[in-house]
């Protein structure tokens, strides 16, 4: 399976894992009992791999995609992919057999959400889609024993495109209503949307935008960064969102009401990722820093440095914040005290995706390999006072460059 494990006990890197090809790992997803793990590559395949076995297997690959991959989630017993190619396609897991494309985005797929029922899709094609999750509600709605051509029942799979946007689409949001919808129907198995259920999207128009799922139409557009919405995530309610913007800033705003609360400002690069733990918010930049946020007042109560590129991955767990970087690292931090607690080295260039379980941490890079790491009893480690970080040579011009590659990348985006 081209891994190999790593003799230095200090290091923690268990396995180095170069199926794809040497192709980039773009992204990866965890089943929900963590049990399996999926990744994307630039080889236009995704992977599935055990991760509760004391070696990482390769469970079978998924082949069909003819552009590289760029987003992955699971449901249940299939996967979903993304790819530059325009399309999604649904995967089952036991046969690695591709049950369904769904067609209907013109450029390429940024990013993915499945609830089991629906999956909701962003593109650079400037728009966001949602999508039946089996097709049999299309044949069985059908069932006059007529054929359905391709085109015929990817266009019934479709059931919103959600169209406003100027520029293309990043991160996206879906927010079900807290109180289920009374059905008419007799049949269970009729799919019924809420008509208070709601759907989020960040542009590259600086913009983020709520819609109604049941119609299709725009509630509210949350004006004020002034570049592109790059990360997004919701308190536990669903009821106030935080985006992370190329213009340097976080924004918490009131969903319902369309309104600003809150500026939170002092990330010197573009905010790529945030995640939110009870009244903490944890957000990872392109100037290299973690922070952590009080939500209710928007202050920064800790600074995580160290990285020496863009911070494309934030995870807390067990009080610790784990970071992908550019710089080649990943990192551990006390939450707390914001002090390091392990540097994880080996790969030869950026991560691109972090994913950890609760004994293991999982790392995707451009250089082309899975690198799988020990993080049991990571709080007793104290190995790294004497770590020796990445030389900065590599890695300051391209910090320099980080805001325009960003702007490069949404000028092409732009001319799709």
């Amino acid at each position: 399976m081209g891994s190999n494990g790593s003799k230095n006990k200090n290091s923690r890197l268990i396995e180095t894992i170069t199926d794809h090809e040497d192709q980039d790992i773009n992204c990866m997803a965890l089943s929900e009992d963590q049990s399996l793990l999926v990744t994307g590559s630039e080889d236009c395949t995704a992977r599935m791999w055990t991760t509760k076995t004391p070696q990482t297997e390769c469970l079978g690959i998924m082949r069909g995609h003819t552009s590289y991959i760029t987003c992955i989630t699971l449901s249940d017993v299939f996967v979903v992919t993304g790819a530059a190619d325009s399309t999604i396609r649904k995967w089952d897991m036991s046969t690695c057999e591709c049950l369904f494309v769904y067609k209907g985005h013109t450029a390429r797929i940024y990013r993915l959400i499945s609830t089991g029922e629906f999956i909701f899709s962003t593109s650079s094609d400037k728009t966001a889609k949602a999508w039946l999750f089996d097709k049999s509600e299309v044949l069985d709605e059908d069932n006059d024993g007529d054929d359905h051509d391709d085109d015929e029942l990817t266009g019934k799979m479709c059931i919103r495109s959600f169209k406003g946007h100027t520029l293309a689409v990043y991160p996206i949001i879906y927010i079900p209503a807290e109180d289920e919808v009374m059905e008419d129907s007799d049949d269970e198995d009729t799919i019924v949307i809420n008509p208070l259920d709601m759907v989020i999207t960040g542009s590259a128009d600086n913009t983020a935008k709520s819609w109604s799922f049941d119609t299709g139409g725009c509630l509210k557009t949350f004006k004020g960064h002034k570049a592109a919405v790059m990360s997004m995530v919701t308190d536990s309610s669903g009821k106030t969102l935080y985006t992370g913007s190329a213009d340097k800033t976080i924004r918490s705003w009131n969903i319902h009401r369309g309104e600003c609360l809150k500026v939170m400002e002092g990330h010197d690069g573009p905010v790529m990722c945030l995640t939110v733990i009870n009244r903490l918010m944890y957000s990872g930049s392109q100037d290299g820093t973690a922070r952590c946020w009080v939500r209710e007042f928007g202050d920064c109560t800790r600074i995580y440095r160290g990285a020496k590129h863009s911070i494309v991955a934030v995870k807390v767990q067990d009080g610790i914040l784990y970071t992908g970087s550019g710089d080649t690292c990943a990192r551990a931090y006390d939450a707390k005290s914001g002090s390091l607690k392990k540097l994880f080295q080996g790969h030869t260039a950026g991560l691109q995706c972090l994913l950890v379980t609760k004994e293991k941490m999982y790392t995707g890079s451009s250089d082309g390999s899975l690198r799988v790491w020990n993080i049991q009893d990571l709080d007793k480690d104290d190995k790294n006072a004497t770590e020796e970080e990445p030389a900065d040579e590599d890695y300051e011009e391209d910090k320099e460059n980080d805001l325009d590659w960003l702007e490069n990348k949404i000028d092409a985006d732009d001319k799709v």
